[in-house]
This record gives structure tokens, C-alpha cells and sequence, in this order.
């Protein structure tokens, strides 16, 4: 790793105080601060991507007036923007003082009269297309998550970035091989580019729970483990259980108190219990059945879990599931009747059947939409890794479905098993139209 911290004669002598342990860099990073028209990084998880880039633009920034557009496929709201992570940052690195943080952008304050300082803005393409055009001065350009871009909106951003001496920032985990971000940066990179592949084993802050995570799915599925963290593309993606059912964005529940008819229904909770290193799994979810979308809105997730923490855990993670049902399931009925006993909380066991689960799949995809909040990083791992078996010579997409990558979403079954086993097996019955 090493040390970096930016300056010129202008900036404040305090910027030199900042201790330098504190603007710590893996030694890959040392290309963000290099002239490049294009900076691209890509890899699996816990790499440290993002976390590098923000730190970087940071500096950069108070070494010069810089305007930076951070921008994604979609944003409907700050909180799908990498705003928090900058200002998470800001304060990490104790450059506060310095900064401007509002609800919509952040600004490097101006050291004179004379010196613009710096702006950070935060579109999303397919939505703000106009905006995107008319941007004038944009220096930097961070494209996150970028596996998502499509062909046409990266035919609006470039040409957007004009500014003499600009440079496009991208970062992604790769999904599928022909993703247009993909064949444009790796597969056909131009010759201006700087790419690098970086994935957790480069991280030297690689965190100990990460590592957990990462050896169990490495233990239990090594193809989706080489997805996940070593950053290679999806194999075979149409057999992708939920391929193009759900998107991962932020929302905020209705208020009960204002929503009136347009209330969602739920909350519902389901758990998948921890067997021997599995991870034990707590969901919650809602029901907008007039628009017939499923929303996820958390996740406890935990490998090891023993049966005495479960609740505390569960309670940590969501101090709200006193007296909510919390359906779990059933082949753990030792489990069931101990915390129903012990601990206080309202569990039963999910009824289930032959061809429960193959039901259960079928429930979820007659939503037009499932939507994951971005705070349930596995149930949207499991959204693109859950899949049906291929044959292994024709690669025919098969009907069997692979038995892993499915904790969260039978959580989900679970949760759902009243509506799911209704006699009739329809939305139709329960949503209203």
C-alpha cells in the first residue's frame, strides 16, 4: 500500500496536518492519479474499488478545481448515488472543514477569492438524460456500477465529457460477457484506457466477516464464488432463476398514516435456518399489489449463527420483528419450538410440500417486479446467482433447479407460504386489480 496526499502553494497549510496513515491507497490505486482519458476497474466484491476512487476524487479535488459527475445507469434517489460513500470519506480522511455537504451534491469550499473550488453532481443516465447533455465543465466522470450502463447511455456520456484533459472513472463487478460495459473496456478496450482488474486478494483492509462469506460460497458453489469475488462473468445466464425480474434500488415503505388505499401489504418475515455452516437468514418484505411489485426491505444474514444468539442477532439487525409472524422453516422443528419458547418471538414453522419450492419460484415471478433495497447485498446476490440446472454437454437451460444460492429467497418462500399455497396458486386471488 501507500501513502498520498496532494498539494499545491493555494491550499490551507492545515491540509498538511491530516496524518498520512489516514490517505492510504492499495498499490494498484497509484494509476487513479495519473493522467488517463479512461480509468476502469473491475473485479468481484470487497475489492475496495469504489472506496479507492472516492478517495482519489477527494484529493484531487483539493488539489484543484475540479467539477466530478458521478453518475450510474439509474438513480432515482441520493441514496442510490455513491454521495454517502464521499461523505463518509471526507470524514475518514478529516478534510470536513473543507467541504460543503447538501442534500444534492458536495463542494470543496474555494481557498481564495479568486479559486472556483470543486462540485461533485450525481445523475443518472437513463433517467436524466437531458441533464447529462447540457453538463458543461465536467472534469471527472465516476461511472459506478457499470456492468449496468447500457450501449445508448454510454453513447450520451461520452461525448458529454469534452472538457480538454477530462477522464471517465469506471468501477464494476462483471455480470455477463456480451454486457455492453464489458465488451467495450475489457473485451475491446480503447487504446486510451487504463484497466485493471482488481478483486478482494488485492484489498490488503480485506475485513474478516468478508472473508467469512467469501471461503463459505467458495466452499458450497466455486463457479459463483469465481463470479462474486473473482470478478468473472456469469456463466450461462438464461438460466438465471430471476434474469431480468428485479432490480436492486432504494425506497422508502409508505407511511401508514398517509398511504390510505395505496398501504402496501406486509410486512412479511421469513428465516432459513443455518445448517452446520450455512448462513442462518431473516427477511422482511412487502406486497404493492396494485402495481403487483414484491419489495424486499432487509436482510439478516450470518454463517455460524448459534441457536442461542439468533434472536439478539435478528433483533440487531431489526429491532422492529417483535410481534411480527416470522414464518421459518420447517425440517428445523427444534429450532422453531426453542426460540418460540425462549426468546419471545413470534415464529412458526412454513408449511411445505412436494413441489413447494418450484411453486414458491413460480409465486415470485408472477410480480412484474421485485425490487431489492441496496442494503440486502445477499438477497441480491442470490438474484443473479440462483438458477436451473444446464446440461452439461448441449448446454440446454434444464427445469431442475440447482439446490444453492437460495437461503434468502426460501426465506422468502417461507414468508409468503400462505399466499403461495392458496387454492388456486394465482396472484389474481389476492392482489387487488
Amino acid at each position: 500500500m501507500f501513502a498520498l496526499l496532494v498539494l499545491t502553494r493555494k491550499q490551507p497549510r492545515e491540509l498538511s496536518a491530516i496524518p498520512r496513515s489516514s490517505i492510504q491507497f492499495p498499490d494498484w490505486a497509484q494509476f487513479l492519479f495519473q493522467p488517463a482519458r479512461y480509468k476502469v476497474m473491475y473485479g468481484g466484491r470487497g475489492s475496495g474499488k469504489s472506496w479507492a476512487v472516492a478517495r482519489a476524487l477527494i484529493l484531487i479535488s483539493c488539489q484543484k478545481p475540479i467539477r466530478v459527475l458521478c453518475t450510474r445507469e439509474l438513480q432515482t434517489s441520493i441514496a442510490e448515488s455513491v454521495h454517502r460513500l464521499l461523505c463518509d470519506q471526507i470524514e475518514l480522511m478529516g478534510l470536513s472543514q473543507y467541504f460543503e455537504i447538501q442534500q444534492n451534491g458536495i463542494y470543496r469550499k474555494p481557498y481564495s477569492k479568486s479559486e472556483t473550488g470543486s462540485e461533485f453532481i450525481f445523475y443518472g443516465i437513463k433517467n436524466n438524460p437531458t441533464k447529462i447533455k447540457s453538463a458543461e465543465g465536467i472534469t471527472h466522470a465516476w461511472a459506478e456500477e457499470a456492468e449496468k450502463i447500457s450501449s445508448n447511455s454510454w453513447a450520451i456520456l461520452i461525448p458529454t465529457i469534452r472538457t480538454p484533459n477530462s477522464e471517465i472513472v469506471v468501477t464494476f463487478n462483471p455480470d455477463e460477457e456480451n454486457d455492453p460495459t464489458y465488451q467495450r473496456f475489457v473485451v475491446n478496450p480503447p487504446p486510451e484506457a487504463k484497466v485493471v482488474e482488481v478483486n478482494w486478494n488485492r484489498n490488503p483492509w480485506f475485513p474478516e466477516i468478508l472473508r467469512e462469506e467469501k471461503d463459505y460460497l467458495y466452499r458450497v458453489d466455486p463457479d459463483a464464488a469465481e463470479h462474486v469475488w473473482g470478478g468473472q462473468c456469469r456463466r450461462n445466464a438464461s438460466s438465471q432463476i430471476f434474469r431480468g425480474k428485479y432490480e436492486v434500488a432504494a425506497f422508502d415503505v409508505p407511511d401508514p398514516a398517509q398511504a390510505g388505499d395505496a398501504m402496501w401489504d406486509g410486512p412479511y418475515a421469513g428465516s432459513d435456518w443455518g445448517f452446520s455452516q450455512d448462513p442462518c437468514v431473516l427477511t422482511k418484505s412487502w406486497i404493492d399489489a396494485k402495481h403487483k411489485i414484491l419489495y424486499i426491505e432487509k436482510e439478516s444474514w450470518k454463517i455460524g449463527l448459534e441457536l442461542d444468539d439468533i434472536a439478539a442477532y435478528w433483533r440487531h439487525d431489526m429491532p422492529e420483528i417483535d410481534g411480527q409472524i416470522i414464518r421459518g422453516d420447517c425440517s428445523r422443528p427444534e429450532t422453531i419450538s426453542y426460540l418460540a419458547r425462549t426468546s419471545g418471538l413470534r415464529v412458526e414453522a412454513a408449511e411445505t410440500w412436494k413441489g413447494s419450492v418450484e411453486d414458491g419460484i413460480a409465486y415470485l415471478r408472477k410480480f412484474e417486479k421485485i425490487v431489492i433495497h441496496p442494503r440486502c447485498q445477499h438477497t441480491a446476490q442470490e438474484a443473479r446467482l440462483y438458477s436451473y440446472k444446464v446440461d452439461r454437454l448441449t448446454g440446454d437451460v434444464l427445469t431442475d433447479i440447482i439446490d444453492k444460492n437460495n437461503h434468502c429467497f426460501d426465506s422468502l418462500r417461507y414468508a409468503h407460504q400462505p399466499m403461495i399455497q392458496s387454492s388456486s396458486g394465482s396472484l389474481a386471488v389476492w392482489m387487488r386489480m
